[in-house]
């Protein structure tokens, strides 16, 4: 297993080397190309969003232009590092390379342990978690919360007997990576966009649904009265910027950049703007930010 691990790291290190953009490259090049899935309020598709007004100041920081170019979860880390991969639990495999199109990952995108064998992440930008959300008429109260965060999960699923709860397969709100059928939860699977899932739930098509921390945040602002939460189905989990192996003095002078924008209230308006319920739900991690 450890040769297989050194493996690996030797593999990325070659294709990293051939492919990937330094910052020296980009001041060169003149552009920051930001790879950008349109998810929540992230990314908009209309040119603004969490994620892209702060990759738009990093460029106008370095003093090139800024690009967005569009892309998936499926394809986004191939996007950034030109390594084909499939997650394979929390390992990778390898299997081809391709040019990378853009220099930077900023689209909500969770820390996870198979990312990280492939991308550096910056200092976490975002909390994320996966909740259930049940419409505003269910006969389930929302968990008080104790504190301890496997207390407030088996709280949570101990409700789930019997209950309808929207999935969505092979992603964050794939129900089996919760175990929620061994609670007895009746599980549906849902074929739409992450975004319709709450408004699904309000038309009827189950009680209650899986939703990660973002999206929720929008359903509680765009239904508010609607729906509600009911509490965590995961453990707390951060969101990060992505960069190739490669670029560790861009993946610093990022971090550098977002230390600056939390010191001068331009982080705090960014969030207030985008997600401003993220506040009382995660008042200690946005506790640093100047207003």
């Amino acid at each position: 297993m450890k040769q297989l691990k050194i493996s690996l790291m030797l593999i990325l290190a070659s294709i990293s080397i051939c492919n990937a953009t330094t910052l020296k490259q980009i001041k060169t090049n003149g552009v920051l190309r930001h790879l950008g899935v349109y998810y929540a309020n992230f990314n908009t598709g209309t040119g603004d969003g969490y994620d892209s007004e702060i990759m738009q100041l990093f460029a106008k920081h370095l003093g090139v232009k800024y690009q967005h170019v569009e892309t998936t979860f499926a394809t986004v880390i191939t996007d950034l590092s030109g390594i084909k991969v499939k997650a394979r639990g929390t390992e990778v495999d390898i299997l081809g390379t391709t040019e990378p199109k853009g220099d930077i990952i900023a689209n909500g995108l969770t820390i996870l342990p198979w990312r990280q064998k492939v991308v550096e992440y910056s200092v976490p930008t975002f909390p994320t978690q996966v909740w259930l959300l049940a419409r505003a008429d269910s006969t389930m109260d929302p968990v008080q919360p104790t504190g301890n965060p496997d207390t407030d999960i088996i709280a949570v699923k101990a409700l789930l007997k019997n209950r309808t709860v929207l999935e969505k397969k092979n992603t964050c709100l794939d129900a089996d990576l919760y175990l929620l059928s061994d609670v007895g939860a009746i599980l549906k699977s849902f074929s739409g966009s992450l975004a319709e899932m709450a408004p699904a739930i309000i038309q009827g098509e189950a009680e209650c649904t899986i939703l990660d921390v973002p999206d929720a945040l929008v359903a509680l602002e765009k239904w508010g009265g609607k729906v509600k939460v009911i509490g965590p189905i995961s453990k707390f989990q951060g969101m990060g910027v992505g960069f190739a192996k490669d670029a560790p003095e861009l993946k610093k002078t990022f971090n550098a950049f977002l230390e600056q924008i939390k010191k001068d209230g331009t982080l705090f308006r960014l969030v207030n703007k985008y997600y401003p319920l993220a506040f009382q739900f995660y008042p200690d991690f946005f506790s640093d930010l100047k207003k």
